[in-house]
This record gives structure tokens, sequence and C-alpha cells, in this order.
């Protein structure tokens, strides 16, 4: 019983938290999420970040922030108020060419991405 305890708390200390609602295709720079079980307004969200974020980072960024719940490059909580943030540093952003509409969709995204991920 002792050994089949401590095995339990060797894996439960071990284990990563399985995210069942984002279905990841890819891996690395080629990395991107899967959108077919998305509402359709989520799906047209997903199209412009897919094409609109890719021009300075890859979508693993992202996709690796929303698992986690910490931005990669910074260390920082990836959370609603995070997304809210980029997305106010995205419209600011000169090169981002990202209108108000489609920051606002992404930002959207991200956070619906976030609840399916149980963040």
């Amino acid at each position: 019983m002792k050994k089949f305890l401590v095995t339990t708390l060797i894996i439960a200390a071990t284990a990563t938290t399985a995210h069942a609602g984002l279905k990841v295709v890819g891996r690395g720079d080629a990395m991107r999420l899967d959108p077919s079980s998305y509402p359709p307004a989520m799906k047209a969200n997903y199209d412009i970040m897919r094409v609109r974020c890719v021009k300075c980072h890859t979508l693993e960024r992202t996709i690796v922030a929303i698992q986690t719940g910490v931005a990669p490059i910074s260390g920082q909580p990836f959370d609603r108020s995070a997304t809210k943030a980029y997305g106010i540093k995205m419209l600011r952003k000169p090169d981002s060419n990202m209108s108000k509409p489609e920051v606002k969709a992404t930002v959207d995204l991200m956070n619906y991405l976030l609840s399916e991920a149980g963040q």
C-alpha cells in the first residue's frame, strides 16, 4: 500500500494537465490550432489571427501561452488582462497593420481559448 501511495504521489507531481479544449496540429513553427469545433464567430476570429499574428511570430508562441497560462518570452502570466494588454500593444505597433476590429477579434479568440484550456 505504501508503494502504491508513493507511486501515485510521484505520478501526480509529474503529470501535466491535458487541455482537451485545444486541438493542436503540428509542432514548432508549424504548430496551429484546429478550429473545427469552435463556434462560427471564433472560427472567423481564428482566420484573422492565423493571417495577422504570424507576420511577427509563429502561432506556437500564442498556443503555448494559452496552454500554460504563461507568456513564453516574458514569463509573465497569460490571462484575460494579458490578452487585453497584448491587443493594445499590437494596435499601437506600427508594423502590425491590425485594425481595432481585428485586434478585438483576436483578443476575443484568445479569451475564448483560455476558457477552453481551463486557464
